[in-house]
C-alpha cells in the first residue's frame, strides 16, 4: 500500500456518526430515550449522553480501543511497533476518561462494535443501564 493510499484510507475514517454508533442511536430512540449527541464539554465527548439521568455511553471500536475480542485483538502486519503504542494510548486515555467522568457522578456505559451483532442484546444492554 502506498503512503498516498493508506492516507486517504485513514481519513476516512470517521470519529463520529460511525455505523456502530448509528446502530446504537437508533435502537435506544426505538426504545423511547433521547439523548445529546458528541457534548464537547465532558471528557471523552461521550457519543450518547442522557443528561437528566446523568448516563453516557460510549460506542467504540474494537479495533481502535483495544477490545479483547477477535477483531480487537489483532495486531496490524505493517508498522506494528506505531499500532501497538497508539492503541496503548488509547486504552490508557479511555481508563481516564471512564475515571473522570464516575468520578463526576456520571454512569458510563462502553458498548462495543462486536457487540452490536446483536440487537436484542443491544436492547437489554441499554434498558438496563438506562433504568
Amino acid at each position: 500500500m502506498t503512503d498516498l493510499v493508506r492516507r486517504r484510507t485513514m481519513q476516512a475514517v470517521k470519529s463520529k456518526d460511525t455505523s456502530p454508533e448509528m446502530t446504537v442511536r437508533r435502537i435506544t430512540h426505538a426504545m423511547g430515550y433521547r439523548c445529546r449527541l458528541h457534548r464537547k464539554g465532558l471528557p471523552g465527548k461521550p457519543d450518547l449522553v442522557f443528561p437528566s439521568r446523568r448516563k453516557i455511553t460510549f460506542v467504540n471500536g474494537c479495533f481502535w480501543h483495544g477490545h479483547e475480542c477477535r477483531r480487537g485483538a489483532r495486531t496490524p502486519k505493517e508498522n506494528r511497533d506505531y499500532w501497538l503504542i497508539k492503541i496503548a494510548r488509547n486504552k490508557t486515555r479511555d481508563a481516564l476518561t471512564r475515571a473522570t467522568l464516575l468520578e463526576a457522578g456520571w454512569g458510563v456505559l462502553t458498548i462495543w462494535e462486536c457487540e452490536i451483532r446483536e440487537p436484542s442484546v443491544i436492547q437489554k444492554i441499554i434498558s438496563g443501564f438506562l433504568r
